[in-house]
């Protein structure tokens, strides 16, 4: 089931290119669109087979009518994946010389959750005299309270899936100073249950800079994969239903400037474009 949030954070289901409005079958406050999530999420199991039967009902949108709002508006944290490509390692080794540890040492960094923005808002660059890159990423959503679960489990507790943008400034700071500023993590278009994704460890990915292909990978490639970082993460804090978990970028990072057009596509899951500004 691909899950999304649209206009004034209405829940709905995305069938083809049209927008089912399902706020009458699940409870659903909009003025809290990530509690109702949360509840969502927690509940599905119960609330699917509802959903089912409701959406021959429901009034329906074309996709292309309606504002696409972020997908996991508010979790309480992003977890983030540093250096989870080793030819990402290389570039940033060969761009940057900056000969840092993968993963496997770095562990892992959190981003702001105010950071996040949704298809076709804006990300706004703080500066003018300093670079800041795109980076393409498979991001998941937490379905249910997990501490100290082991990769062989992880998928147990995963709910869904989703294309994420993590915008960097790049610079000698902490990477959650560098990634946090507000706009910095666009995600979208919706979210895609687990069950309709499979494997997530062989998804395809591209990003695109206006027309210039920058990012094509898979995630087979992943030092950590999605169950292994989920692993890694939950050994060292309780991940809460409606948090976000984001893999890291391969090769391919560059920079943005005011009036590009990024676009993601991440295969089994779609695409979703934003526009760069000035902030």
């Amino acid at each position: 089931m691909k899950i999304v949030l649209f206009n004034d954070y209405i829940p709905g289901v995305v069938k083809d290119d049209r927008v089912l409005d399902v706020s009458g079958i699940v409870p659903w406050d909009a003025a809290k669109p990530q509690e109702s999530l949360v509840n969502l999420i927690v509940r599905f199991e119960y609330f699917k087979s509802a959903i089912d039967r409701g959406l021959a009902y429901a009034d329906s949108y074309a996709l292309h009518q309606v504002k696409l709002r972020p997908p996991v508006p508010n979790p309480t944290k992003i977890v983030a994946a540093p250096v989870n490509y080793y030819l990402h390692q290389d570039e940033m080794n060969e761009q940057f010389n900056n000969a840092e540890y993968t993963i496997e040492k770095l562990g892992f960094f959190l981003k702001a959750p105010s950071s996040i923005i949704g298809p076709e808002d804006t990300v706004k660059l703080p500066f003018k005299d300093r670079r800041t890159d795109h980076e393409a990423e498979l991001a998941f959503v937490v379905g249910k309270r997990a501490k100290d679960v082991p990769a062989s489990e992880a998928y147990k507790y995963i709910f869904g899936y989703f294309a994420l943008l993590d915008i960097t400034v790049r610079g000698k700071e902490d990477r959650p100073w560098r990634k946090s500023f507000d706009t910095f993590t666009p995600i979208g278009p919706w979210i895609v249950t687990s069950d309709e994704i499979g494997n997530p460890n062989e998804l395809g990915f591209r990003l695109w800079v206006d027309e210039e292909l920058r990012q094509s990978a898979n995630t087979k490639d992943l030092i950590y994969d999605c169950y292994k970082f989920f692993e890694a993460a939950s050994a060292a804090m309780t991940l809460e239903p409606g948090d976000i978990l984001t893999t890291g970028t391969p090769e391919g990072v560059g920079p943005i400037e005011k009036g590009n057009k990024v676009r993601i596509q991440i295969d089994r899951i779609g695409e979703f474009s934003v526009s760069v500004d000035y902030k």
